[in-house]
């Protein structure tokens, strides 16, 4: 596997951290909140960089010592995303971020996975005819949808 980090003509290659959780939807905008306090996760021309999946079930059984008490059945919560984004790897940085997720997140224990990861960064070159870009096509996703909006609300 390729470790360090290396260029193309178009991107650099960049050694990161990709820190992934999971949280009931609710707690996402209180976490990424706190989150981009500390650290604003940019990458080029724009921040506040993550992902969240749709919801899925997370299986789990409350033991002697959970704030719930011991059960016998496994619970299967509904409607759990993964939330993830790309962090430097200074640890000063992912400490604080891990302590904000852990203080504004509703779990116990929440569940918090970090993984050593090469992220793409555009070397910012001058591609505005490129055919493939969504200026060039369709056009920005956010306008059209507030376009639908507006013409099916009347």
């Amino acid at each position: 596997m390729i470790t360090r980090g290396f260029e193309t003509r178009a991107v650099r290659m960049e050694p990161m951290l990709l820190l992934t959780l999971l949280a009931p939807p609710d707690d996402v905008d209180r976490i990424m909140a706190a989150v981009i306090k500390i650290a604003p996760l940019v990458m080029g021309k724009y921040d506040c960089n993550a992902y969240q999946s749709g919801a899925g079930i997370e299986w789990y059984r409350p033991l002697e010592g959970a704030a719930a008490g011991p059960e016998t059945e496994v619970r299967k919560r509904p409607g759990t995303v993964e939330l993830c984004f790309e962090l430097s790897p200074e640890q000063p940085l992912v400490d604080e971020v891990i302590e904000a997720i852990f203080q504004t997140h509703s779990y116990q224990e929440p569940v918090i996975r970090i993984q050593n990861i090469l992220a793409s960064r555009s070397k910012g070159l001058d591609d505005r005819d490129n055919p493939n870009r969504w200026w060039n096509t369709t056009g920005d996703w956010k306008k059209r949808a507030s376009s639908t909006a507006e013409s099916g609300s009347r």
